[in-house]
């Protein structure tokens, strides 16, 4: 999603492809303070261990990491503070049911400004077991060597 004209990728999850089959992506807003927007403009943010969690109806993320702003002094939030997400009540409840079936979970991929508003993209994930990360490494190893020999070939 990040990759439309007026939007700026701030960060990606990159753990989270490996560990992880991305079946579905959704788009979140984010519910944040003004140093923390501040903090995130430059880059200032770590969704590595981050994962989202339902409650009363809301959507959450836990986790996710923002630095505190440098010159912020009073105005700065704890930076694993509990964030909510924002989206339509029908889209979380369709989420909901589709998190309760086995094995799928909500991993943030990225965090990009849509214009202003900071947005962050939901993955539905399904975890993969060891042979699999195993099978990924070793496709993506085999289609390296094959773009090194074809540009080998083409000199």
């Amino acid at each position: 999603m990040p990759d439309k004209k007026g939007t700026k990728q701030v960060t990606a999850n990159k753990k989270a492809w490996h560990d992880y089959f991305v079946e579905d992506k959704f788009e979140a807003g984010i519910e944040l303070f003004g140093t923390e927007v501040k903090s995130i403009r430059q880059g200032q943010i770590n969704l590595k261990d981050s994962y989202c969690t339902f409650k009363d109806g809301e959507l959450f993320v836990r986790g996710m990491h923002i630095s505190p702003y440098e010159k912020g002094n009073i105005f700065n939030k704890d930076p694993l503070r509990v964030r909510r997400l924002l989206m339509h009540k029908k889209e979380i409840a369709n989420l909901f049911g589709k998190t309760k079936q086995d094995g799928y979970s909500l991993i943030p991929l990225s965090v990009y400004f849509k214009s202003s508003r900071v947005k962050l993209e939901l993955g539905l994930c399904r975890g993969k077991k060891l042979h699999d990360k195993r099978d990924s490494i070793a496709a993506r190893d085999a289609k390296r060597e094959m773009d090194r020999a074809m540009k080998e070939r083409n000199r």
